[in-house]
């Protein structure tokens, strides 16, 4: 892994595969995207490294860092809507106080508190893993019959 200088400039560029996007979009979601041109939707979008092109130092480019989603949730209704926009309005004024809006690299990061009660009412992770575990033992219980 290369080292670059502090003040480095790295380009960004999106590797095109969209299934993690398409899968988290309803159909209403995509038509209406399609339909309306310039209109959105609010995702939570996680993005991985996928692979970066250094360049010499005699070369004036600066470094490329290509990135893949690796996974994504769309907001499904108002609500969600809503409380990603907060989210999103809070970091962007956490950054703003912070100066670090164009920091490169990892950065503050607080959504948790914003979304924590915006979503209060949605499945712990504790939750999920035993509606995982009593739907396999459902699929496990018909399929031995």
């Amino acid at each position: 892994m290369p080292k670059l200088d502090k003040d480095a400039q790295v380009a960004v560029k999106l590797v095109t595969d969209a299934s993690y996007v398409e899968l988290a979009l309803t159909g209403e979601q995509r038509r209406g995207l399609f339909e309306r041109p310039g209109s959105t939707v609010m995702a939570i979008v996680e993005l991985s490294a996928a692979s970066y092109i250094g360049h010499a130092e005699s070369e004036d480019k600066d470094p490329q860092v290509k990135l893949r989603v690796a996974g994504c949730q769309a907001a499904r209704d108002a609500t969600e809507e809503s409380a990603l926009r907060d989210a999103q309005r809070a970091m962007w004024r956490h950054h703003e106080i912070e100066g670090t809006l164009d920091e490169v690299g990892p950065g503050p990061r607080s959504a948790e508190s914003v979304l924590g009660d915006a979503l209060a009412g949605y499945p712990t992770e504790d939750e999920y893993a035993e509606h995982r575990r009593a739907e396999l033992a459902r699929e496990r219980a018909e399929f031995v019959r």
